[in-house]
């Protein structure tokens, strides 16, 4: 079972937009794919159409069993919701004495090895909820708009996971992906061409600005749904085909 974490510290980089589509990408693939939402917007189930009256907050607190909370959304993709009430996990976490960065490992182990990709999506900044998703994924995939506050951000949230990779080695900072990209904008190449020259491979074909992805989640479809012949969804497509690839290599 592969962990996927979406995350980095800045908001606004398109971390839902990725995760939401990416998961849909991947059952759309024949995988099965859990989608867990670790943010208190709790966008993610929304943007499937998916309104669970229970999620991770209370899977986590004891208040409902995984089973009910793990919400069917497609074909091969399962949703398990964020939203308000992970305010007050994080609350309990912060204020755990010893080991409160592995609730949510312990959480999840009767997880694993129910669905071939669990893919987390994370919030912006770095608090004690993204730290649980980094210490329970083996890899991250950061989402970078092409702005060069954006390549700062990057460079702090690749320090911040050293120091978790110090007790967690297995995580890995696997993927890079440009977001945003616009060729009519001159420095969307620069940045692109630092990223490339700073993180070579890791850096993934560039997800093209499109309207049609930030209109999706407002119908609870992906954008292979909505849009399925834009250049959004043949992005996210070859995302998906790159993910896969890795893991038959």
């Amino acid at each position: 079972m592969k962990k996927l974490a979406i995350a980095l510290s800045k908001g606004g980089v398109g971390k839902t937009t990725t995760a939401v589509n990416l998961a849909a990408g991947l059952a759309k693939k024949g995988k099965s794919v859990l989608l867990v939402d670790v943010d208190t917007q709790g966008q993610a189930a929304r943007a499937l159409g998916a309104h669970p009256q229970v999620g991770l907050a209370e899977v986590i607190g004891g208040e409902a069993e995984f089973e009910t909370a793990c919400t069917a959304a497609r074909a091969n993709l399962w949703v398990l919701s964020g939203g308000r009430t992970l305010a007050g996990l994080k609350r309990v976490i912060t204020r755990k004495d010893f080991g409160g960065e592995q609730t949510l490992v312990e959480t999840m182990q009767g997880v694993d090895g129910r669905f071939d990709y669990v893919v987390l999506d994370t919030a912006p900044g770095w608090d004690a909820l993204t730290v649980n998703v980094l210490f329970y994924a083996d890899a991250a995939l950061a989402p970078v708009s092409l702005e060069v506050m954006t390549l700062q951000g990057l460079m702090e949230f690749s320090r911040s996971m050293g120091a978790i990779q110090k007790y967690h080695p297995e995580l890995q900072l696997k993927y890079i992906l440009p977001t945003f990209f616009d060729r009519r904008v001159r420095k969307s190449e620069e940045i692109l061409s630092q990223l490339q020259a700073h993180f070579g491979e890791r850096v993934c074909a560039p997800v093209r600005y499109n309207v049609r992805l930030s209109e999706a989640p407002g119908y609870g479809q992906t954008i292979f749904e909505y849009a399925p012949s834009s250049i959004g969804a043949e992005d996210y497509h070859r995302l998906t085909e790159r993910i896969l690839q890795d893991e038959r290599a």
